[in-house]
């Protein structure tokens, strides 16, 4: 397994958005739309609205697995945050490798939206609104050995992680 994206177990879908196994079986996974395209599309799960300066945190279903060397970066589409003046609150979502399956939430991706539009941006359950983009990154020369492991889901590593010896 390289890279690529899985739901999350409906045990996880009832715990984080809810216990509605129509809504879980119809979800697709992210997916490229075009040929050429960079990003993997997230759809939502349902309908949304979020008003002008509200802040909404929304489940995706979604979790991701890569390699060692690679993140996931999540963005608004394009349109999303050209029309309407809406943006991810964290700018750019990065998804470490180790999330995936971590024991506090099997590493569900959630995003948080802010709109800072005029206007109640409205998605339909089935719509793009965020998309996803795998990329490596690089790590310094002579970096100490790092033994801390993610245990835990969203903002973990800023507690130090747990380490496993």
């Amino acid at each position: 397994m390289n890279r690529g994206f899985e739901k999350i177990s409906f045990d996880q879908f009832c715990s984080d958005v809810e216990d509605n196994k129509v809504i879980y079986d119809e979800y697709t996974l992210p997916k490229r739309n075009t040929k050429n395209s960079a990003g993997y599309d997230f759809v939502a799960l349902y309908d949304f609205i979020i008003k002008p300066n509200e802040i909404k945190k929304i489940p995706t279903g979604i979790k991701s697995y890569m390699k060692n060397d690679e993140m996931l970066m999540l963005f608004v589409r394009s349109s999303v945050g050209f029309k309407y003046n809406v943006r991810l609150c964290n700018q750019i979502g990065i998804i470490d490798s180790d999330y995936y399956n971590n024991k506090s939430n099997e590493g569900h991706i959630w995003v948080a939206l802010q709109n800072e539009g005029d206007k109640d941006f409205v998605i339909k359950k089935g719509e793009h609104f965020i998309q996803g983009i795998f990329t490596k990154f690089l790590t310094v020369d002579n970096e100490e050995e790092i033994l801390n492991t993610r245990e835990s889901g969203i903002g973990s590593t800023n507690r130090g992680g747990d380490v496993i010896e």
